[in-house]
């Protein structure tokens, strides 16, 4: 890694931050690429002293300009993309352009200079199969095109389908890692992500609101450690053309999930349930567990994570204790 120089795409974002100060760490120069859509210059203010580090405010679909900076390194990462599943919903047209046709952009330009390419994918993509653990050949289950819930896991379908024929017919190599639902300090709860939206809550005093009953369960891996695995793989030959569930195998309800957010935060909260259709839409369609096997990744690159949940939520409860002041009960 040292030496070598990366193109970040969507790197003030949560995970791409992150992603960037750790190859920074390791002696890489890194061109962050970012729209500011929903990243934020304070993820990357810290790094702008640094000469090794570079910050250009643009957008993957901006093909004259990803050509110009894909030309200039060694590699690139792609994790920008429209997330979160409330904004999904709320913008899906946006979302798919956003995801397939810059995708499609950084591949094309990725294939014209011969760079190796890493597309962050989703374990959305396995959309309702409550199969567990699940494989990366396993069936994907979704609901009808028409419910905009499922726009999210088709547009990253498409990326990874992209992705994989490129490396197939061009011989680019890429690799795709399937993240499920990484969590860890910067990360917000503006667009539906549940730790940071619980623990904002706790910290001010409000009710944790549950969507649905709160019985389905999900595996959060702390972003340090999906960092390490995405860095582990992008220059492996042996990753290119293939697909990594990067996750952690720690699952946990909804429900519980909030009781131990108030009693980690030692918040007085309540817990309210909204039903689906009044938070998101009519005919919301949600999965009851989601649990990878990470078997494929452990083989290749020893890929086990090291956060449990509890230091998950502390790392994250710190964070926000200094993002925000206390609540002070009377």
């Amino acid at each position: 890694m040292a030496d070598l120089k990366y193109l970040v795409t969507g790197g003030a974002g949560f995970i791409g931050s992150h992603l960037t100060e750790a190859l920074l760490s390791g002696g890489a120069e890194v061109t962050v690429l970012d729209d500011f859509s929903t990243g934020r210059l304070e993820n990357v203010e810290h790094l702008q002293g640094d000469p090794r580090f570079h910050l250009v405010t643009g957008t993957v679909l901006n093909e004259v300009l990803v050509d110009k900076l894909v030309e200039r390194v060694d590699g690139v990462f792609h994790l920008a993309a429209a997330v979160g599943v409330e904004l999904i919903v709320k913008n899906p047209l946006q979302s798919l352009v956003t995801n397939i046709r810059g995708s499609e952009i950084v591949l094309e330009m990725s294939h014209r200079y011969r760079k190796r390419v890493l597309i962050t994918s989703t374990s959305e993509i396995y959309g309702k199969n409550a199969n567990g653990p699940l494989k990366e050949d396993e069936d994907r289950i979704l609901g009808s095109p028409l419910k905009s819930r499922w726009a999210y896991s088709t547009s990253k379908a498409v990326d990874e389908i992209l992705a994989y024929n490129y490396w197939k017919e061009k011989g680019i190599p890429t690799v795709i890692v399937r993240l499920f639902n990484t969590v860890g300090p910067r990360q917000t709860g503006a667009y539906g992500m549940v730790i940071p939206r619980f623990i904002q809550q706790a910290l001010s005093g409000k009710p944790l609101t549950i969507h649905g009953d709160g019985r389905q369960s999900r595996c959060f891996l702390h972003v340090k450690d999906a960092v390490k695995a995405m860095t582990g793989l992008i220059d492996l030959p042996a990753a290119a053309g293939e697909a990594f569930n990067i996750g952690s195998q720690e699952e946990v309800s909804i429900g519980e999930l909030a009781r131990r957010v108030i009693e980690l935060t030692g918040s007085r909260s309540s817990v309210s349930y909204i039903p689906y259709d009044e938070a998101y839409e009519e005919g919301f369609e949600d999965m009851v567990r989601r649990v990878p096997d990470i078997s494929k990744a452990k083989r290749l690159i020893d890929f086990s994570p090291t956060f449990k949940l509890k230091d998950i939520l502390e790392s994250v409860i710190s964070y926000y204790r200094k993002e925000q002041p206390p609540v002070l009960h009377r």
